[in-house]
């Protein structure tokens, strides 16, 4: 009996080890598939939370039993590299594994959000959206702050000499989208924003065709930003910028609606005698050469216009009302073709 009793013993111990072991590996499975719900699409993981308060949490929110979260702290306790979870925001659905938020919170993949600075734009209005902005933290109370972002080199001559901080900035920080993650600074992003507008001009400046009536890479970005303004069509982009430099070159007024907009309090979305005449130094109507500065954010395609121009006699361009533009030689064919396009349409309304 002794002997039957000493064979089967062994046995029986290792048939109960590894149904134990099969029956905690099936508790396991059904615990970690077990449906998590959030109210929300983001949860903040804050700092020092940990697996086992994620457990309380939802046992309190009737998520998961008493016995299931005990369960857990079992499961955490045998695998403890499971619960290095790390803090901050992240982007949730509903509902998600008791596995996949924990894989999730172990990942450090925070929720994302952007922003995205559009060419054409003026610092005041990229400055106000920023504002707007969530989970953003307004490191600068003023645009005048941003001056001690700028990596402006010397030699690329200097910045507009206007009193007025946001018009010296304007145009210095290049459009696009910017991924940022919950309580990143606002600083970081303009800097960021900088530092790519500082590339791009640098290459384009390289890259510029020889003899452009341009002193320095500054130059390039004010002549690039009034193409910006007054052109959206990429294919046209080259012709317009053509015409302003023939004009810089035989030393003819720009005469630019854009810039005459920019340096004017009062712009409803008409220009008035007024305007033309006033004599606010971006008023290319009065002054010669280019305005002091960049008049908005600048995108890539004007920026290579500026450097190379299509070669061409045009020195006039009006809209056809379509977003394309009829270019001229000569002011009588200029003449012609605002009769056409400006006045006949003014006569039609």
């Amino acid at each position: 009996m002794l002997r039957r009793l000493s064979y089967w013993l062994p046995v029986l111990l290792v048939f109960l080890l590894v149904a134990g072991n099969s029956y905690w590996q099936q508790v396991q499975q059904r615990l970690l598939a077990m449906p998590i719900q959030f109210t929300d699409e983001l949860f903040e993981l804050r700092a020092g939370a940990s697996a086992r308060q994620l457990c309380e949490l939802w046992q309190q929110q009737q998520q998961l039993s008493a016995w299931q979260c005990q369960q857990l702290k079992f499961y955490l306790r045998q695998h403890p590299e499971q619960a290095q979870l790390q803090q901050g925001l992240y982007r949730v659905s509903s509902p998600m594994s008791l596995s996949q938020v924990l894989a999730l919170f172990r990942s450090g993949r925070v929720a994302q959000f952007s922003v995205t600075l559009i060419e054409g734009e003026t610092l005041v209005q990229s400055w106000q959206r920023f504002a707007q902005l969530p989970y953003l933290q307004q490191d600068l109370t003023q645009i005048a702050e941003l001056q001690q972002l700028l990596r402006w080199p010397a030699e690329w001559g200097e910045l507009a000499p206007m009193p007025e901080l946001a018009q010296q900035m304007e145009g210095l920080f290049f459009p696009d989208t910017y991924f940022y993650t919950a309580n990143s600074k606002a600083s970081s992003i303009w800097l960021r924003a900088h530092l790519a507008l500082l590339t791009q001009l640098e290459q384009a400046w390289q890259q510029r065709q020889p003899d452009l009536p341009l002193q320095n890479p500054y130059q390039l970005l004010t002549l690039a930003s009034i193409i910006e303004k007054e052109s959206g069509l990429q294919a046209e982009r080259g012709l317009v910028s053509s015409v302003f430099v023939n004009r810089l070159n035989t030393g003819m007024r720009l005469q630019t609606d854009p810039t005459v907009i920019y340096g004017v309090a009062d712009y409803n979305g008409r220009i008035t005698r007024a305007h033309l005449r006033d004599p606010h130094p971006y008023n290319t109507y009065r002054h010669h050469g280019l305005p002091p500065g960049p008049i908005s954010l600048v995108s890539l395609s004007a920026l290579k216009a500026a450097a190379a121009p299509e070669q061409s006699d045009y020195y006039y361009f009006v809209s056809r009302g379509d977003g394309s533009h009829v270019f001229s030689q000569t002011l009588e064919q200029h003449n012609s073709a605002v009769r056409k396009y400006i006045l006949g349409q003014n006569n039609e309304q």
